[in-house]
């Protein structure tokens, strides 16, 4: 899927979300090119912060959103 309007940043680091119009999905982008789509935005940071696990640079869309691809940080004690 091609976003609808150029990127402003673009390289290494820079990650991008659009909402999908007309529904509840979010197309991650991520700075490797890999695309995906998610219902849930603590997924979709989850995968684009877990670069480059579980991406796939020039593939397609993948419907339905994915697990985390690696553990939930847990905050530092007080």
């Amino acid at each position: 899927m091609k976003a609808l309007h150029p990127a402003a940043l673009t390289g290494d680091g820079i990650f991008r979300i659009h909402w999908l119009l007309g529904t509840d999905r979010l197309l991650a982008v991520c700075h490797c090119g890999a695309e995906r789509q998610f219902e849930d935005p603590e997924e979709v940071w989850d995968w684009l912060l877990g670069h480059p696990e579980d991406h796939h640079p020039g593939t397609a869309v993948e419907p339905g959103g994915s697990r985390p691809t690696r553990p939930r940080p847990h905050p530092a004690p007080a």
